[in-house]
C-alpha cells in the first residue's frame, strides 16, 4: 500500500481509503438485485480486512446511518492503527446550531468508542455557515480540548471547495472528482496544492456508474450511459476493467491523497487494493479520455438522479 501526506497534516494516509456509507446505509444504483446492509459480524470482518490490507483511512459520519457504531464496535481494540475521520452536518432549520454540533461531536465520539478523531469534517454545510466563522469555531474549541486532530470539510461543486480552500482554517478538503467529472481539475486541485490542504476524493466511480452497473440506469441517464460506455471501451483497450481505470485515474493526480472506496463487499474492498497498486494508466488512456463528451452534465451529480436509478440516495456523502 501505497501513503501519502495529507497536505499540511502529519498525517500519512493510504492511497486507497474506506468509505463506511454502505456499512450503515443501503446506497448505489439499483441494478435488480436484492439489498441489505451487512451484518455486525460481515462489516467487522470487512473493516478488518482493510486494516489487514493497509488501509489506515476511514471515513464515516454521523449521517451514515449505523456506520459509526460499526466502526466503533469492530475497530475499537485497533484504533492505533488506523486514521479516522467523521462529519458533522449543519443543524435542520430552527435548532440552535452550538447545541447541535456539540451533540453531534460527543454522539459520534461515544459511537466510535474513541477519545479523538482524527479528522472532523463539515458536512457540506452551507457556505454561509463557514463564513459565519461560528461553526468552525465549535470545532476549533473541540481541537483545543484534543477530541478532534484537524479540520476538513465536504463539498458538492466548485463554488463551496474554493471558499474552503481560502478560509484558511481547514486541513483537508473532500470532493467529488472521477474520470467521468474532471471537473475539480482546472481549479480546485492545484488551489489545493498551493494551499497545501490534503484531497479525499470520493465518487471515484460515480456512485457506481464506473462499473457494469451503468447498464442498469434508466433511459433517461442514456447521455451518461453513452460516455461511460466510451470509457469502458478505453479502459478495455489498457486491459484495464471500468472500476481498475477509475482509481488509476484519479490516484495518478498529485494532488489526491487518498481515494475513497466505499463498499460492504471484501472482494470489491480487494480489488481496490490492487487497483492503488498498479500505478498511473498509459498516457493514451489520458488522451482518449479528453475526448469523451456529457452534454448534460448535471448528471454528474447523483444527487440530481431519478429515484428509481438507486437503491436508495443519501445526500452529502
Amino acid at each position: 500500500m501505497e501513503y501519502r501526506r495529507l497536505g499540511r497534516t502529519n498525517l500519512n494516509v493510504s492511497a486507497i481509503g474506506l468509505g463506511t456509507v454502505e456499512l450503515g446505509l443501503e446506497y448505489g444504483i439499483a441494478d435488480g438485485r436484492a439489498t441489505h446492509l451487512p451484518s455486525r459480524d460481515e462489516a467487522a470482518r470487512l473493516l478488518n480486512e482493510a486494516l489487514d490490507k493497509g488501509i489506515n483511512f476511514i471515513d464515516t459520519a454521523r449521517a451514515y446511518g449505523v456506520a459509526e457504531e460499526v466502526v466503533g464496535a469492530a475497530l475499537h481494540s485497533r484504533r492505533r492503527e488506523y486514521i479516522l475521520a467523521s462529519k458533522v452536518a449543519a443543524p435542520p432549520p430552527g435548532i440552535n446550531l452550538r447545541d447541535h454540533t456539540t451533540s453531534s461531536i460527543q454522539k459520534s465520539l461515544k459511537a466510535l468508542q474513541t477519545d479523538a478523531i482524527d479528522l472532523m469534517q463539515l458536512h457540506s454545510v452551507p457556505s454561509e455557515l463557514i463564513r459565519r466563522g461560528e461553526l468552525v469555531e465549535i470545532l476549533q474549541e473541540f481541537q483545543r480540548a484534543g477530541s478532534i486532530r484537524f479540520l476538513g470539510a465536504t463539498t458538492y461543486g466548485e463554488e463551496a471547495a474554493r471558499e474552503v480552500l481560502e478560509d484558511g482554517r481547514f486541513d483537508c478538503l473532500q470532493i467529488a472528482y472521477s474520470a467521468m467529472d474532471r471537473e475539480p481539475e482546472s481549479r480546485i486541485l492545484p488551489l489545493a496544492q498551493e494551499k497545501n490542504v490534503g484531497v479525499v476524493v470520493r465518487s471515484v466511480l460515480l456512485k457506481g456508474a464506473l462499473t457494469h452497473r451503468y447498464q442498469f440506469l434508466p433511459s433517461s441517464m442514456d447521455d451518461l450511459k453513452s460516455a461511460v460506455q466510451q470509457i469502458a471501451s478505453i479502459a478495455e483497450r489498457a486491459s484495464s476493467s471500468l472500476p481498475d481505470f477509475a482509481y488509476r485515474f484519479v490516484l495518478a493526480h498529485r494532488a489526491v491523497a487518498s481515494a475513497l472506496v466505499g463498499t460492504a463487499l471484501i472482494e470489491e474492498l480487494r480489488a481496490a487494493v490492487g487497483y492503488g497498486e498498479r500505478g498511473p494508466l498509459p498516457p493514451q488512456c489520458l488522451e482518449q479520455l479528453n475526448q469523451v463528451k456529457i452534454k448534460d452534465r448535471s448528471l454528474l451529480h447523483p444527487g440530481t438522479w431519478p429515484h428509481e436509478a438507486l437503491a436508495d440516495f443519501v445526500g452529502g456523502r
